[in-house]
């Protein structure tokens, strides 16, 4: 039986573009010879794994995306998706590398293939905090060498989003991703941070700590404002490197809205 509870399943089109822009930054999908990823709990449709892949073939012509869900009507309703893709009346490719299964958090792949990246996104919204650690090793049980799990949230629509990422050697970076335009302030995420992370959203906890010096470093850089939402965002995540984060990334990942730090000076404590 598949491990894990149906989720509410909500779907939208486009709700993961975020992460799937920073899915195609992971060494691992360049690198690896069988560039298999799995798109766990994509919900009522199948839509964010076709995107998925279609963002991914950009990158790796090749790559192949596999939809896993518990729930057998999900698993039927993307199979008649993937029917229409095939047939040539989606605007997807009609030979797309798409498929649908059913499974959870064990990750079941046929031939005993390894995923180079699980995104399991809006899954472990549900479950208790205590519960995190284990789905994690269990998905992270099922990558390749060098895979990477890719485990977050976001909103429905998919404008404020973030995520960890885990690999064999435990959890890595945690990534914060936001529309810039009208944004008020940072710590917005704090309704979508991970499962791992939104209850420590207290005073004393790394994560807080974090957000806060986010929103003031926003509001301090306000001023820069009249060159658009990118230059403030740019020079507020340069105030908080400068203030002892260790932000991670490239400046063209930051114009997208992005802050990406090593796990461990948010972890909780």
């Amino acid at each position: 039986m598949p491990i894990g509870e149906i989720t509410r399943g909500t779907t939208n089109t486009n709700r993961l573009r975020r992460v799937d822009r920073f899915i195609t930054t992971l060494p691992v999908l360049r690198g690896t010879g069988d560039p298999l990823v799995v798109d766990l709990g994509y919900g009522a449709s199948g839509v964010t794994a076709f995107e998925l892949q279609h963002r991914l073939a950009r990158l790796r012509p090749d790559v192949e995306v596999v939809g896993l869900e518990i729930s057998p009507d999900r698993v039927r309703r993307a199979t008649e998706q993937l029917a229409a893709v095939r047939s040539g009346s989606s605007t997807f490719a009609p030979n797309a590398r798409v498929s649908f299964a059913l499974g959870g958090f064990e990750t079941p792949l046929a031939d005993g293939r390894l995923a180079a990246v699980i995104r399991a996104f809006n899954v472990l919204r549900q479950y208790d905090e205590s519960e995190v650690s284990d789905a994690w090793l269990l998905m992270v049980s099922r990558l390749q060498p060098g895979g990477v799990l890719v485990e977050g949230t976001c909103n429905e629509i998919g404008r404020v989003a973030s995520w960890v990422t885990v690999t064999a050697d435990g959890a890595q970076t945690f990534t914060i991703s936001l529309r810039l335009a009208e944004l008020e302030r940072p710590s917005i995420v704090a309704e979508r941070l991970p499962k791992s992370l939104i209850h420590h959203n207290v005073p004393g906890q790394p994560i807080h700590a974090l957000l806060s010096e986010l929103d003031r470093a926003w509001q301090h850089n306000a001023g820069v404002g009249v060159y658009g939402a990118t230059q403030r965002w740019l020079a507020a995540v340069e105030a908080v490197d400068a203030a002892g984060w260790s932000v991670l990334g490239a400046r063209s990942r930051r114009r997208l809205g992005e802050l990406t730090v090593p796990w461990r000076q948010v972890a909780p404590v």
